[in-house]
């Protein structure tokens, strides 16, 4: 399946809400699905990107492994069924808004955290999902550059 698709899929899964544990499980889907881009792009996206998408699948590693790693059944990780990543600028657009949301999301249940535990998981993954937001954006500002003719920046 394209990677738009699957943003999709995922950014309608995460809006369904549901109990604390099913939100959890559609963050980490998110971020097991960043993960996957990243790890695509590093591999087969453009050369600009590389160093970015290389960034962008550890800090979406990072944020997989602070939360429960959900008991999913076979083919239900999305991650898995990403076959093509398609328009790199459309499915960083669209990654970007749903770490957004991903992050809106945590701070929800962070807020309403009965135990420390979950309050602090919340944290590392509000921290992850903007972080990796960060590095989409990054992306998207090379193309926008690359596009435009302009010499590569550093980032800073």
């Amino acid at each position: 399946m394209d990677a738009v698709r699957l943003i999709v899929t995922s950014g309608r899964a995460l809006a369904a809400g549901g109990e604390v544990p099913d939100v959890l499980t559609e963050v980490w889907q998110v971020q097991a699905l960043a993960q996957a881009i990243g790890s695509r792009l590093a591999v087969h996206g453009p050369p600009e990107l590389r160093g970015e998408a290389i960034g962008l699948t550890e800090l979406a590693g990072r944020g997989c492994g602070v939360l429960h790693t959900p008991d999913l059944g076979p083919g239900e990780l999305r991650a898995a069924q990403l076959t093509e990543l398609g328009d790199a600028r459309q499915t960083l657009m669209r990654l970007g808004t749903l770490l957004g949301e991903t992050g809106i999301a945590l701070v929800g249940i962070a807020c309403a955290a009965d135990d420390e535990a979950t309050y602090w998981s919340c944290v590392e993954a509000i921290d992850a999902a903007d972080e990796s937001r960060d590095r989409v954006l990054e992306m998207l500002r090379k193309l926008t550059d690359r596009d435009a003719g302009l010499p590569a920046r550093e980032a800073g």
